[in-house]
């Protein structure tokens, strides 16, 4: 991976809560399965890129484990990284 893991770690944070989103606004109007099947694998991949991305930050393992929050986990991690000095893309 030429780029570092912050940095698809922004990109992955950005992804799951814009895609919980659409799911829910979907879910609470028409509910049009199409768009369910569409988007709810992309949101589980983002979870789990996330989630994995997370874990390989050279950060305490208390923080990368929040990378397991679902929604919002990604967002606390990079908030942590840039406490600590990783700001994402380097």
């Amino acid at each position: 991976m030429s780029e570092s893991p912050t940095r698809w770690l922004a990109l992955a944070t950005t992804v799951e809560p814009a895609t919980l989103a659409v799911l829910l606004v979907d879910l609470a109007t028409v509910h049009w399965a199409p768009l369910a099947s569409a988007v709810g694998p992309l949101h589980g991949t983002a979870y789990l890129v996330t989630a994995v991305l997370a874990r390989q930050l050279p950060l305490p393992r208390g923080v990368r484990l929040r990378g397991l929050v679902p929604a919002v986990g990604g967002l606390l991690v990079l908030r942590a990284a840039g406490r600590r000095g990783a700001a994402p893309g380097g």
